[in-house]
């Protein structure tokens, strides 16, 4: 087999204008061969089979639906014989730069694409293409747009602009679901896809269509998980004399499970937290608001002994939720004194910036609550009489770098030390400038694996 698979040709962009096609398209697999070469079309027949299923065997790797859409256009132009093209999602509720998803186009040239009348002939808006309920004529092609004066314009001014002399669509739909959006491939010469490619690229484009589907439902699901997370936690930060703080919230694709708090106590003190606990999704965040809560009212009632509060938070998760774990930070400010005491469970060590560097506090290696038969973990007093500022995160902080962690943790540092001085008195300002200077990475041009985790910073200055 691997003797007679045949990569599909390529597209002659100098072939003669032609109409929009009438209907659908029905011929199966090397349909436009001659039916006298039956060995050619058997092999250009197993080549399209095999296109086929290595493609959609890519898009079924994908994991989030930007990808998808992302996967879905390269592929499709592979089909099609193009070098650009757009997705057009029909949902109100599709993120902004997911709605509308471009391959070869910035975000200037998709917003130049909007601005196509919608009168323009024959559904002629590239990003409205498709739009005949399903089980009609659904194609949609300009194949010479400049000599096409039946079109708005408007159209053809646009496609002067970008540089396109054809186009054409179909419409993503899937069954069950219904018509989802539009697929666009665009053309720097005049041209048209043959038979063979039309055919294939409506096959792909229907098991796309549900894999699609299938991640905007996630999506949403993602969307109203983060919406609930995000009442979860603290509705503003506590307005205290001589405290400056600060908190950034990065949520991750999965959807949240990480906490802070930042809490006034009685006799002037301040309460602060960090923490999450494994997993994703709704048992997740669940878990998180039990934990918080639990937090909540033991730092009420003995948040001068962090060592205690942590203690209670581990005997009431092994009580309510035998079997999960949490990592927390909690810490016990005293603004007069200009002084946190701090107990830490399977949480990364507090960053100290100031006038001379950035440093990590020296805590005791101590495990996440829940793991060992006693959690048990000596506190430790940071000093920030000297005009320091205590940084306190999460390990999803670390792990969005996508590095091993001792030079994600150096990163960090290293992001601290050199924030000019300025920053370095702003909490707000040295949260913003380290999450900056430690941006989300990536392997082989994908996302790192800790861009799935909520990444968490707390700043606070005495």
């Amino acid at each position: 087999m691997a003797g007679i698979d045949r990569p599909l040709s390529a597209l002659p962009q100098t072939s003669p204008p032609s109409g929009i096609t009438g209907g659908p398209c029905r011929p199966g697999p090397g349909a436009d061969f001659r039916p006298g070469e039956p060995q050619e079309r058997l092999a250009s027949w197993i080549a399209d089979l095999t296109t086929l299923h290595e493609l959609t065997e890519r898009l079924g790797r994908t994991r989030t639906l930007g990808a998808a859409l992302r996967e879905t256009l390269r592929a499709g132009a592979h089909i099609a014989g193009a070098r650009r093209g757009l997705i057009s999602l029909h949902s109100s509720d599709v993120p902004g730069p997911e709605r509308l998803t471009g391959l070869g186009l910035d975000r200037s040239d998709l917003g130049d694409l909007e601005t196509v009348p919608c009168c323009s002939a024959s559904r002629a808006r590239p990003a409205d293409a498709g739009q005949p309920p399903l089980g009609e004529a659904a194609e949609t092609g300009h194949f010479d747009i400049a000599a096409d004066h039946a079109l708005d314009p408007r159209h053809r001014e646009v496609a002067a602009r970008l540089g396109f002399a054809a186009s054409y669509a179909l419409p993503l739909a899937c069954d069950g679901t219904g018509r989802l959006g539009a697929a666009v491939w665009l053309y720097d010469e005049p041209a048209r896809p043959d038979a063979r490619r039309r055919n294939l690229l409506a096959l792909y484009l229907r098991h796309a269509g549900r894999h699609i589907a299938h991640q905007l439902e996630l999506s949403r699901a993602r969307s109203d998980l983060r919406t609930v997370h995000r009442g979860l936690l603290p509705a503003r930060l506590p307005d205290l004399p001589g405290v400056s703080l600060a908190a950034r919230h990065c949520p991750g694709s999965a959807g949240g499970n990480a906490f802070y708090e930042a809490m006034a106590l009685p006799e002037d003190a301040l309460g602060l937290a960090v923490g999450g606990v494994p997993g994703e999704g709704p048992a997740a965040v669940a878990s998180m608001g039990r934990l918080l809560a639990g937090l909540r009212a033991y730092a009420v009632m003995e948040g001068e002994d962090p060592v205690a509060v942590l203690s209670d938070l581990e005997l009431l998760l092994r009580v309510t939720e035998p079997g999960r774990t949490a990592t927390a930070l909690f810490g016990y400010a005293e603004p007069a004194a200009r002084s946190i005491v701090v107990a830490t469970a399977g949480q990364p060590p507090p960053l100290l910036v100031g006038p001379g560097g950035a440093e990590f506090v020296e805590t005791t290696l101590s495990a996440p609550l829940g793991m060992l038969a006693c959690w048990e973990s000596p506190s430790v007093e940071l000093d920030l009489s000297d005009g320091r500022t205590a940084l306190f995160y999460t390990d999803g902080l670390l792990h969005r770098t996508g590095e091993p962690m001792d030079r994600a943790f150096a990163r960090l540092q290293d992001a601290a030390e050199r924030a000019p001085a300025r920053v370095r008195e702003d909490p707000g300002a040295l949260a913003d400038h380290v999450l900056e200077a430690v941006p989300p990475g990536r392997r082989d041009g994908r996302p790192a694996p800790g861009e799935t985790e909520d990444a968490i910073l707390l700043a606070v200055r005495l």
